[in-house]
């Protein structure tokens, strides 16, 4: 069975339990999250941060810093590795970051 189809099918069964993506911990959805993009990166860049912002996504603080410089090799990389918003939510269930648009924030929301 391929990985999609097996990660397809648990998504399917996880479904069916009302409220099941609320029980999971903060800190293991932002370790997830970390660890995703991170296997992203690793595959090649990721979108450019102009790229995202014109896509209609909403960029973090530190994001829209980064996205006005004009070098491409900036604007492609992962902020969130050097964010200290990854290091509190990896390990604080409910850490004291509170800008708007960081997905990690977003993960503490119940």
């Amino acid at each position: 069975m391929s990985d999609e189809r097996f990660f397809t099918r648990l998504a399917e069964t996880t479904d069916a339990v009302s409220g099941a993506a609320d029980r999971a911990p903060a800190r293991l959805k932002s370790r997830l999250y970390s660890a995703l993009v991170a296997t992203q990166a690793a595959a090649g860049p990721l979108r450019s941060l102009p790229a995202t912002k014109a896509a209609g996504h909403p960029l973090c603080v530190f994001e829209h810093v980064l996205h006005v410089v004009p070098n491409e090799r900036v604007v492609s990389m992962n902020p969130c590795r050097v964010c200290h918003a990854r290091v509190l939510a990896e390990h604080f269930e409910s850490p004291p970051i509170y800008w708007p648009h960081c997905p990690y924030v977003d993960f503490q929301r119940r």
